[in-house]
């Protein structure tokens, strides 16, 4: 028997939770429609200081859980799924931007299609009254989460989904502010939950919006790229050491070609070492990301993620020959130097003595970084691979059965000989 519960997380809400209540005990009968025999609401009242709980009270069908103090919009919701008694969870918010007659269409991708997380979302051509500022930060989130999990998503912060209870113990830990949703998004694209998104309607919330543009908005950013830090660190620093690659390509290219440097030339040098810094310190990020990635396959004792596009670009991991590349980079940086003291390059009359010597030392450093890069690798490749080699040389079970055999006996011969 499917049972959905429903959680609303409430605070201060006494103009609109009445409304919301009555909507959702509304949609039994499109739930039973769609094979969902049973609807538990849920409201968590997270310290109102208004007639919310009272009001709430007053609906003898409804589970009411308070909590003495405010603590949060996902610990909320966190507390309504823990006393949740249905197969199927969800949540949605009490002011009623959101709409409850949409649920058996939140279902159906679950019961019909194997799907484990389904977002309502706000994004995607229904009718919406979202404001532009709100709309536009949601499309940047939702594109920063398509892009470093590389799977789409259209409204990555919606509060209002339907979930398997079962898939909860690989969403948590979630946090406890209004910046649940984005991570519960960014954490369900890495832990290849399969994500369906159903298009929904959006109204104007009943009362003050309790959403700050700026502050949430920031919180939302950092907590979605830590997040996704923790499962494959090398698409954030690989894309931003690529970036930085090419903008120091680029200030390069510019410092040659145009004609305002050729009468300074040492603003035209300047410029060019400008480039070079650029590009060593994109390298250098992205060397420190593939190398993070090892670190948390480790800590998740899962296979490492295959870099920044999903899928491999070299049959040999590009990260594999960081050493004979760090070391081709510190041998060309010090030839660097031979050449302009051969040069004369690095004498006072020269036009930029100070040029050689340092591009020579961002080449050397930048290999150093590299080949010590390539070692750690390799140590954390081996750790990785450790179980899996101990697992092979033990065989399927093998050479452990056959030490509790001999064990056992020894324990009934044992007593024969003597």
């Amino acid at each position: 028997m499917n049972v959905l519960s429903v959680v609303i997380p409430a605070l201060n809400e006494e103009n609109g939770i009445a409304d919301i209540i009555e909507r959702v005990l509304a949609i039994k009968e499109p739930l039973a429609r769609v094979n969902v025999s049973g609807l538990e609401l849920i409201v968590v009242d997270d310290g109102s200081q208004d007639r919310t709980p009272e009001i709430v009270a007053r609906y003898p069908e409804v589970v009411l859980i308070k909590h003495p103090v405010n603590q949060g919009y996902g610990a909320a919701i966190k507390t309504g799924f823990r006393y949740a008694r249905g197969n199927l969870l969800a949540f949605l918010d009490a002011d009623g931007t959101y709409p409850p007659e949409c649920y058996p269409a939140l279902c159906q991708p679950i019961l019909e299609d194997g799907a484990d997380l389904v977002i309502g979302s706000r994004m995607s051509g229904r009718d919406s009254e979202m404001p532009l500022v709100r709309r536009i930060g949601n499309t940047v989130f939702a594109s920063l989460v398509s892009i470093i999990s590389n799977r789409r998503v259209t409204d990555s912060a919606s509060g209002q989904r339907v979930l398997r209870s079962d898939i909860l113990t690989h969403l948590y830990p979630l946090p406890d502010g209004l910046n649940f949703t984005p991570v519960m998004s960014t954490r369900a694209m890495h832990e290849h939950i399969k994500v369906v998104e159903v298009s929904i309607p959006y109204s104007e919330r009943v009362g003050r919006s309790k959403l700050s543009v700026v502050r949430d908005g920031i919180r939302f950013l950092n907590t979605i790229l830590m997040t996704a830090l923790t499962y494959n660190p090398v698409r954030i620093f690989g894309l931003t050491g690529l970036v930085l690659v090419g903008l120091g390509l680029l200030v390069g290219i510019l410092a040659l070609l145009l004609d305002g440097f050729s009468t300074k030339p040492d603003g035209q040098f300047a410029a060019l070492f400008a480039g070079v810094v650029l590009m060593a310190a994109g390298i250098n990020i992205f060397a420190i990301g593939a190398t993070f990635n090892y670190v948390v396959s480790l800590f998740h004792h899962r296979q490492i993620r295959q870099g920044l596009f999903g899928r491999p670009i070299f049959r040999v991991p590009l990260e594999r020959r960081f050493g004979w590349l760090g070391l081709a980079t510190m041998i060309v940086g010090g030839l660097v130097y031979l050449v302009a003291i051969w040069q004369n390059w690095t004498t006072p009359a020269s036009a930029a003595p100070w040029f050689a010597p340092a591009v020579s030392t961002m080449m050397v450093l930048t290999g150093l970084q590299l080949m010590t890069s390539w070692l750690l690798i390799v140590m954390l490749a081996e750790l990785s691979e450790r179980e899996v080699k101990a697992e092979a040389d033990l065989g399927e079970n093998g050479l452990v059965a056959g030490r509790q055999e001999e064990s056992q006996a020894v324990k009934v011969v044992a007593p024969l000989a003597g």
